[in-house]
């Protein structure tokens, strides 16, 4: 017979981020020593605080399936955290427990989009928003940005992309993949546009909070005419080092809240209970117990930052939170370099793969063709050797 598959998933695109992780391990299987800056994930271990939390709720056999929306005793610490770190005071029927950040996004674009509706999306945005939108048969609009405004969408912007059909703004601060991080008076800016069009929700996207170069970490929510109409997203991969943990988490409107629990239950239910457990401990912690990390990523930036500024071509934003670069390499675009045409981001990358064994991300899937994304997640011996192997392939 002929499997025939659905259109829906013909024409969802692969996530960039993970192909490419994939290519790369595909070709150290081959045998090649490939560096791979291409995933937005820490290098560091998980906390042993955390851990030893985990470790407890085996032995405490927590074992059975969870409540959809979490565990009370998580939810009421997630209360405190937004609290705590955003002065966002919701309660326990607006928090909802995900398996990741990236299915809190999915249940929100299922129960809030219908067919047509238009959701604005900055560019550079996660290389997931656009298809997660998509298949909820919503309309990504992109709002186009550049590194002169250091890839932040303006007022002035926004007012120009909202049509009637406009239903939601998806945006991450700090950036992935650029690093910017919206200031308070930038995002009071967008909420003084938003209030001319009140019937359009915002899903403000704050998972890299704490990695944050800056200072004060600004949620739009906390502004009064903006709470009952903001979706926060948070989780713990990547400030805490639990990519793999799988837990992230909503703070909305008591409608959408009620209805990503009940699409969740029809879909996942509950996330993992030991997981859960051990994020109960991560967020009631201090802050300053992962500071160590924030404070090497800084150290990172820096250091990366100044081994590209020695290579042509490569012109970067200094990134304010997150772990990644997103330089403009256009430059490079029509040159031939050893034999191979580089005609846009995507040929750049995979010659950088291919021609100097380091993997990187196309800014095309961030809806900027004229960026890649290094990930500084890594050692620094990994991080100058991989700029080194750029610098060497491209001169």
């Amino acid at each position: 017979m002929s499997i025939q598959l659905s259109d829906k998933i013909n024409k969802l695109k692969a996530s960039a981020t993970l192909a490419m992780a994939a290519k790369a391990r595909e070709l150290r299987a081959e045998g090649k020593d490939i560096i791979g800056l291409s995933l937005g994930e820490p290098d560091f271990n998980t906390p042993d605080f955390i851990k030893d939390a985990a470790i407890q709720a085996v032995n405490d056999n927590y074992n059975s399936y969870t409540p959809v929306d979490g565990y009370v005793e998580l939810k009421d610490a997630i209360i405190t955290k937004f609290k705590r770190d955003n002065n966002l005071t919701y309660d326990r029927s607006q928090i909802v427990v995900s398996t990741g950040a990236k299915q809190s996004l999915y249940n929100v674009a299922q129960v809030y989009l219908n067919p047509g509706d238009e959701v604005i999306l900055p560019c550079p945005y996660w290389v997931s928003y656009s298809d997660i939108i998509k298949l909820a048969e919503g309309v990504p609009v992109e709002v186009k940005t550049s590194i002169d405004t250091d890839f932040k969408m303006t007022a002035e912007q926004l007012e120009k992309a909202i049509t009637p059909k406009t239903k939601m703004i998806w945006y991450s601060s700090p950036c992935n993949p650029s690093g910017s991080i919206y200031s308070k008076e930038e995002l009071r800016a967008l909420a003084d546009v938003l209030q001319k069009h009140p019937d359009i929700i915002v899903v403000s996207d704050e998972i890299y909070e704490h990695i944050n170069y800056v200072g004060d970490h600004a949620s739009i929510a906390q502004f009064d005419d903006m709470y009952d109409r903001t979706v926060t997203v948070n989780g713990v991969a990547k400030a805490f080092a639990m990519t793999g943990w799988r837990i992230g988490y909503i703070g909305a409107p008591q409608a959408i809240a009620r209805a990503c629990n009940k699409m969740q239950g029809q879909v996942t239910s509950g996330a993992n209970c030991i997981a859960q457990r051990a994020v109960i401990t991560a967020l009631e912690a201090p802050v300053s117990n992962i500071q160590y990390m924030v404070d090497e990523f800084k150290n990172r930036r820096k250091l990366i930052l100044g081994l590209l500024a020695d290579i042509p071509g490569f012109e970067c934003n200094e990134p304010e939170g997150a772990f990644y670069v997103f330089p403009d390499v256009s430059y490079y675009f029509g040159k031939t370099i050893s034999g191979k045409i580089i005609e846009n981001a995507s040929d750049f990358s995979m010659f950088l793969l291919e021609n100097a064994n380091v993997a990187t991300v196309t800014g095309d899937a961030f809806g900027n063709g004229n960026c890649i994304r290094i990930s500084y997640a890594a050692s620094t011996e990994q991080i100058t050797e991989a700029v080194s192997r750029i610098k060497k392939a491209l001169l």
